[in-house]
């Protein structure tokens, strides 16, 4: 009961935050017409999008996010829900310009580089290419999207004829962290929009947030440790059902205490390839075999490995599109849930895509040995070094594209190379 109350209390204070939030930008926009609204907060209850607002008004003084992260939640839409998106229930055969421009990018490269690019711009030809697309890799964090579709999947479920029931679920069910979160140096935004005081640091047990604000965690910063705890949620509600919106810490605890591993196992396996499974992505293309932290892997032990491909996780991207995962507003709430309003890293940072609106998932995982005359160092494994991006980007001028780019560049910290890659993919794709 102790950790119910503390949700309680998490849930008041988020509703007191949104009226003065509220009133805050009233003020604000009577007085500045025309300024660009960042309006998340009152849709999901993410507190950071409150900090991102006032940055923008000037009211807290800080760095301004760039022009591709200030769309507004209502300018972003599907691009795929036309006859050019039925088409797309198989991807279509290489391009063979584009193909050959893409070729071209490679020669003086790692071996390993591996690639699937589709341009969608609305008005032109669906044109695709791509390297070495079966080819599988350890898709580190990016497999944190099959959570994302785990779960939405399951909302479906609970309230299969109301969106916005799922909507209200996540933004009024707090959980407390737990031992599933630990540990993580990723860290994670605290702010308190009453006092306008932000801190940024890694999550503890006894932290509780709403399922919204764990999935943008997991999202936007890629915390380890917020992946584990949806993804524990996502188990439970395929467990509990239309119980879950009542479940307690206690009840949830006694359920993994109770079942047997095995058992527990196989249900987090399913709960998040089940979905992958129904787009037709099959388990050589992409799956994901355990969570995220030792924690939650003391609980539930990994399962059968992770994989991914660039054939798998474009599938993905493009059901996305075509508002295939579960329904049309669960994919456009998880595009929403992908855009970048936080940092961008690896292949997200080109200044191609300074001005692009950039739907993005970034993933790695090393691992090193003793060898002579060799130093670890993160993201410059000598036995494993991968490194994998997804992006949908979407320009001013109306070009948009989607691109998975996956690599394992032993020895070397390669995101110099992706932003580079960007750049040049941005360019073929747009000149």
């Amino acid at each position: 009961m102790k950790t119910l109350f503390k949700g309680c209390l998490q849930a008041k204070k988020v509703i007191r935050l949104q009226k003065l939030v509220f009133i805050f930008m009233m003020l604000f926009f009577a007085e500045s017409v025309g300024a660009y609204p960042i309006d998340g907060f009152f849709l999901t209850g993410i507190r950071r999008l409150v900090r991102l607002q006032l940055v923008l008004s000037g009211d807290i003084k800080d760095t301004k996010p760039i022009e591709g992260a200030r769309k507004s939640i209502n300018d972003i839409h599907l691009q795929l829900l036309n006859p050019k998106g039925d088409s797309l229930i198989a991807l279509p055969t290489p391009d063979s310009e584009l193909q050959k421009k893409l070729n071209i990018l490679f020669p003086n490269l790692d071996e390993s580089y591996s690639l699937t690019l589709l341009d969608i711009t609305p008005g032109k030809k669906l044109r695709y290419a791509c390297r070495q697309e079966t080819r599988g890799f350890q898709p580190g964090s990016v497999g944190k999207l099959a959570v994302l579709s785990g779960l939405f999947t399951e909302l479906q479920r609970i309230y299969p004829e109301s969106f916005e029931k799922r909507q209200d679920l996540l933004k009024t069910k707090f959980v407390r962290a737990g031992r599933w979160a630990i540990s993580d140096v990723h860290t994670v935004p605290f702010f308190d929009p009453e006092t306008k005081v932000l801190v940024k640091r890694t999550v503890k047990e006894e932290d509780v947030f709403s399922l919204y604000e764990w999935v943008d965690h997991m999202v936007s910063v890629s915390n380890n440790g917020a992946a584990s705890v949806v993804w524990r949620e996502v188990l439970l509600m395929r467990q509990f059902g239309k119980d879950y919106p009542g479940l307690t810490e206690e009840q949830a605890n006694e359920f993994f205490k109770t079942t047997p591993r095995a058992t527990l196992q196989n249900m987090a396996v399913a709960v998040v390839n089940e979905p992958l499974l129904q787009l037709g992505i099959t388990k050589e293309e992409w799956r994901l075999g355990s969570m995220f932290t030792h924690g939650a892997k003391s609980i539930i032990p990994g399962i059968g490995g992770s994989i991914g491909t660039p054939l798998g996780l474009m599938k993905f991207l493009t059901a996305l599109e075509r508002g295939k995962i579960v329904d049309e507003k669960s994919s456009l709430e998880m595009k929403r849930l992908l855009y970048m309003t936080d940092r961008r890293i690896r292949y997200g940072t080109s200044p191609r895509l300074v001005n692009a609106a950039l739907y993005f998932k970034s993933g790695s995982l090393y691992k090193c040995k003793p060898e002579e005359g060799y130093e670890c160092k993160k993201y410059a494994g000598n036995v494993e070094n991968y490194m994998n991006s997804v992006a949908i980007v979407e320009h001013p001028d109306g070009t948009v594209y989607l691109v998975v780019l996956m690599s394992n560049v032993l020895r070397k910290n390669s995101n110099i190379d992706h932003q580079t890659l960007a750049t040049r993919i941005d360019d073929l794709i747009r000149k």
